[in-house]
């Protein structure tokens, strides 16, 4: 993997972010996986589409987003030395801190147990998009799993994203709470387009009945598009392969699903995103959007 050059990374108050580049090739694809409610299995499909990506031949970063709590690492199988956490408040170069991963996946661990990444701030936020933005070998996709729920860091990575891709099951809160995220994004942050995965889903006839349900909502009192990109049927050998620490299925009904979510996604039309091109991580772009009215 090739070194960048070291540089100090930790935002310095008052002071801007340098702008990028010109000429600077694009990231490619940002797609951030994210979900209302924890244990909706976000972090495993955020894990599976990444290496199935790379596995058809495409150059992928997958950023843990879930800063401080971070466990695509553990997922993996992966112990790595440094985080994050090394980048933003000890000026250690991103390139030291990558790891690779299953299908040559570059990973980009979040560390887990720190507090002081949890709460960002908009300086050290500003500071993460442009250590990102400056990756040396540029991806064709860019997979970040952000945490779950409404925090600030979440609806930042989310709407630093051209593609929102947003993981429910057909339990009742996580429904809510997958509405609710959508809610506050598409007001506070202007993302207008949504993509939905419904997970645990028995069947296609169920997961169509929870898009249908979560589209009609959304399109009503929001105003926004929701895209059913796909469903996970249940399998024990979701279970099975995060227990031995190998989170990357190969078989089975989930495997099989996650593969035509790689579909998908692979036909999703570049030069588009969630907010018409207005803020994607790509461009390093990192307007702070206005209160919920």
């Amino acid at each position: 993997m090739r070194r960048g050059r070291r540089r100090t990374t930790t935002a310095q108050p008052g002071k801007q972010p340098r702008a990028r580049t010109q000429g600077a090739a694009p990231l490619g694809r940002v797609i951030a996986v994210t979900s209302g409610k924890g244990g909706v299995g976000k972090t495993g499909i955020a894990v599976n589409l990444a290496v199935t990506l790379a596995e058809r031949g495409n150059r992928v970063v997958l950023l843990d987003g879930d800063l401080g709590l971070g466990n695509v690492d553990i997922m993996v199988g992966l112990t790595p030395s440094h985080s994050l956490d090394h980048v933003l408040h000890e000026s250690r170069p991103l390139s030291e801190v990558v790891v690779e991963g299953p299908a040559g996946v570059r990973i980009i661990p979040a560390g887990s147990g720190i507090g002081r990444l949890s709460q960002l701030g908009e300086e050290g936020q500003r500071a993460l998009l442009d250590q990102v933005a400056d990756l040396s070998d540029r991806p064709d996709y860019l997979v970040v799993d952000t945490g779950s729920g409404i925090g600030e860091n979440v609806l930042f990575l989310a709407s630093c994203a051209q593609e929102v891709l947003v993981v429910t099951t057909p339990e009742p809160t996580s429904v809510t709470d997958a509405y609710a995220l959508m809610k506050i994004l598409s007001r506070a942050r202007g993302v207008r387009r949504f993509r939905l995965v419904v997970n645990m889903a028995s069947d296609e006839s169920a997961a169509l009945e929870i898009y249908h349900r979560l589209s009609l909502v959304a399109d009503r009192f929001l105003g926004v598009g929701i895209d059913l990109a796909g469903f996970i049927p249940p399998d024990r050998a979701v279970s099975e392969a995060i227990c031995h620490r190998n989170g990357v299925l190969k078989a089975g009904r989930a495997a099989r699903a996650l593969e035509r979510l790689a579909d998908t996604v692979s036909g999703w039309k570049s030069g588009t995103s969630s907010r018409g091109g207005v803020q994607i991580l790509g461009n390093h772009l990192a307007e702070q959007g206005d209160p919920i009215p």
